[in-house]
């Protein structure tokens, strides 16, 4: 896959009713006739995911992973109910995360703590999920400006961050996205990341994409033009968080008297 965002200026739109078709084609090509695993946190991105999914797929089951209590899988367990779908739990634990790690770095060859803590909850869902695709809401914030670290910048400057976050996240994450997918024998979809979804964004207007009081509101007015003022309402943890990896990590680290790096270095 290429580097397929080049945000620029251009006119101004009605974002939803320009965004809504788009997704509403590209989600259904992707699962028509499948039976799909949606990587589900429970909030906006992948809420916009499941909805489409659940009408269009021949089935489409919801999985969280996280560790007991955690934020993603509360909130995934709510809005798993307001949508009407199949939901699944996959227990993130202290027994068994460090063979994760461990598993994923012999998989990937990624070291690096950042990367390999995000994907943790990928893993798990990629692991004990049945179905043989997986779908999610990976690259909605680099191509809608969701990330907290946006706000506030220029529009040049706030186009390269996220040209340069794409770009990372197309030439590394996806890459390790891909081979764990592939040792679970799944496949991974990317409907952010399709180029009709890129060709729609790259039709608005980088001021209207920068986030102020609201993040990611032309995603919030989609979810509102397909029927789910719920989703549109949701806020959203980074997944190494919001699935308490994270803190999981940080708290075996500590056991050891390492710092989460220096665990993962030693593994």
């Amino acid at each position: 896959m290429g580097h397929i965002l080049i945000i620029r200026d251009t006119i101004d739109t009605d974002m939803a009713s320009e965004l809504t078709p788009v997704f509403r084609e590209v989600i259904s090509d992707m699962v028509r006739g499948r039976t799909v695993a949606v990587a589900f946190s429970g909030g906006l991105d992948s809420g916009i995911v499941a909805a489409i999914a659940r009408d269009a797929a021949r089935s489409a089951v919801l999985y969280t992973s996280g560790v007991d209590d955690a934020y993603d899988v509360n909130e995934s367990r709510d809005m798993a109910g307001i949508l009407g779908m199949e939901w699944h739990h996959v227990r993130i634990s202290e027994e068994d995360i460090e063979d994760c790690v461990r598993h994923m770095i012999g998989i990937t060859g990624t070291v690096n703590p950042v990367t390999l803590s995000f994907e943790i909850p990928f893993y798990y869902v990629a692991k004990h999920a049945s179905e043989p695709y997986i779908i999610g809401g990976q690259g909605a914030d680099e191509l809608f400006a969701g990330y907290s670290k946006y706000i506030g910048l220029s529009e040049p400057d706030l186009r390269d961050m996220m040209n340069a976050d794409m770009c990372r996240l197309l030439d590394e994450t996806l890459a390790h996205e891909r081979a764990v997918a592939k040792e679970f024998g799944k496949e991974v979809l990317y409907p952010f990341l399709d180029s009709r979804v890129a060709k729609a964004v790259g039709a608005i207007d980088i001021g209207d994409l920068a986030p102020g009081d609201v993040r990611k509101k032309s995603l919030r007015e989609v979810a509102e033009d397909i029927g789910q003022p719920e989703v549109a309402a949701k806020k959203k943890k980074a997944a190494q968080y919001g699935s308490g990896s994270m803190s999981l990590l940080r708290r075996i680290a500590r056991s050891k008297g390492m710092t989460v790096r220096e665990m993962i270095e030693g593994m």
